[in-house]
C-alpha cells in the first residue's frame, strides 16, 4: 500500500508541476500613463513587484493594450540594451514601474495612440531567450558618495579638452539642480569652482527647475544664483545663464537638433565658461558634447574617450572591459554616423557635422561664432 501510495503522491506532484510550468506568467489589464521626458509608458506595477512573480531580466514578453497595440517577443532589461530606435520592456533602477519605450525614439504613447484609461498586459513569451544580452551589458551605478574616489568622479564633472576646444571654456555634468540622484550639490560645487557662467540644461523646463528649487534637500545655491539672473520664465534672452531645453531622448528627430541648434545659438550669444547637463551627464549630454567635440575638430578616438569616461565614472567600464565595445557600438558609432552622415572613420567629420547644425537651424555664421567662442 506505501508504494502505491508513494506512485499515485509521485504523480499528482507531477500533475501539479506541470500545471503550474503551464500556467502563464503575466499581469493583466494593469493601469498606464505616459512618461514624457523619455518618451515611454509606465505601466504601473514596480519593478520589485513584477520580478517577484518570476519575471526576470533577459526574457521576452509580450505587451499588449487595452487598445489594439501590441509589442510582441520584447526583451526585459534593466538597461537600455537595444539600438537605437528599438523597443524594449526596462526596469531602470530607480523608476517607480516598469516602462515600455524605445531607445533613443520616439514617444511610445503617441506611437501607440494611447490614452489614460487604457491598461496593458504583459505575459512572458520566453524565458531567458535575452539572457545573454542581459549579462553583457548589465550596468548600474550608486547613489552613494563614498562609492566613487572623487567629487568628480560621482558628478561625472569633467572639462573637456579635446580638439580645438580651450582649456577652462566647456564642461559637462551631471545635474546641479535636480537631486534624484544625490548628485547635485557636488556638481554645483564644482562648476562655481569653474566660474561656469552659462548652463544648457538639457532635460528640464523652467517649471521643473522652479519645483527642484522648492523641495527640502535643494542646496544648489551657484545654480540659483545663475538662474535667478534670468530677466523672463517664457523666453530666453541674451543674458540668461541658464537655458533649458527639455530634450527628449530621440536625437534622430527634427525637434531634438532643432532645440539643439537653439541651444548652441544662445552659447555662441553667450560667454563662457560652459557647462552642458541633462540628469546623468550620460545620454543626451553625450550627444551634444559629441556634436561640439565633433565641431571643434576632435579626432574620432578623442570622442570616444570623452564619451566613455561617463562609463567608467559611473560603472568602472574601460578598455577591456567586454561591455566597452558594445557601448561604444551601440551609442557613439551610433551617434556619430548620424551626424556626419556616414561612417566617421571616412567621412570629414567637421564638415559633417557642420552640415547637420545647418539642417537643423544654425546659420554658417552662427556656427562660426561658435567655434570662436569654444577657441
Amino acid at each position: 500500500m506505501k508504494k502505491i501510495f508513494s506512485f499515485f503522491l509521485a504523480v499528482a506532484s507531477i500533475f501539479i508541476f506541470a500545471s503550474c510550468s503551464n500556467k502563464k506568467l503575466q499581469i493583466k489589464d494593469v493601469a498606464i500613463e505616459s512618461e514624457s521626458e523619455f518618451g515611454g509608458i509606465y505601466i504601473k506595477y514596480t519593478i520589485d513587484d513584477f520580478n517577484k512573480l518570476g519575471f526576470e531580466y533577459g526574457d521576452s514578453v509580450d505587451i499588449k493594450f487595452s487598445n489594439g497595440y501590441e509589442l510582441l517577443d520584447q526583451p526585459y532589461y534593466n538597461g537600455y540594451y537595444v539600438d537605437a530606435g528599438k523597443s524594449l520592456l526596462v526596469g531602470y533602477p530607480g523608476y517607480p514601474y516598469i516602462k515600455a519605450t524605445l531607445n533613443y525614439g520616439d514617444d511610445l504613447w503617441q506611437i501607440g495612440k494611447l490614452k489614460d484609461d487604457d491598461t496593458a498586459t504583459v505575459t512572458l513569451k520566453k524565458k531567458k531567450k535575452y539572457l545573454d544580452i542581459q549579462k553583457a551589458s548589465d550596468i548600474h551605478y550608486y547613489d552613494e558618495r563614498e562609492k566613487y574616489e572623487t567629487d568628480e568622479e560621482f558628478a561625472n564633472f569633467r572639462n573637456i579638452k579635446v580638439g580645438n576646444i580651450k582649456e577652462g571654456i566647456l564642461y559637462r555634468s551631471a545635474s546641479p539642480c535636480d537631486n534624484k540622484h544625490k548628485r547635485a550639490h557636488y556638481t554645483d560645487t564644482l562648476m562655481e569652482k569653474a566660474n561656469v557662467n552659462f548652463i544648457l540644461n538639457l532635460a528640464d523646463t523652467d517649471e521643473k527647475i522652479k519645483g527642484y528649487m522648492e523641495q527640502d534637500d535643494f542646496d544648489s545655491p551657484y545654480f540659483k544664483e545663475l538662474y535667478t539672473k534670468k530677466r523672463f520664465f517664457l523666453s530666453f534672452a541674451k543674458d540668461d545663464k541658464v537655458m533649458p531645453l527639455a530634450l527628449n531622448m530621440n536625437y534622430m528627430s527634427d525637434e531634438f537638433g532643432q532645440k539643439v541648434a537653439m541651444g548652441f545659438k544662445n552659447m555662441a550669444s553667450s560667454n563662457g565658461p560652459y557647462l552642458v547637463h541633462c540628469l546623468e551627464g550620460k545620454d543626451r549630454t553625450g550627444f551634444v558634447c559629441i556634436v561640439l567635440e565633433a565641431l571643434m575638430g576632435a579626432s574620432y578616438k578623442e570622442i570616444v574617450d570623452d564619451y566613455m569616461l561617463t562609463y567608467k565614472n559611473y560603472y568602472g567600464i574601460i578598455k577591456g572591459d567586454s561591455r566597452y565595445d558594445v557601448i561604444k557600438k551601440r551609442n557613439v558609432d551610433s551617434m556619430l554616423e548620424f551626424i556626419c552622415n556616414g561612417d566617421p572613420n571616412k567621412v570629414d567629420i567637421v564638415s559633417g557635422t557642420k552640415n547637420y547644425l545647418l539642417k537643423m537651424g544654425m546659420t554658417s555664421s552662427e556656427i562660426e561664432t561658435l567655434v570662436v567662442k569654444l577657441k
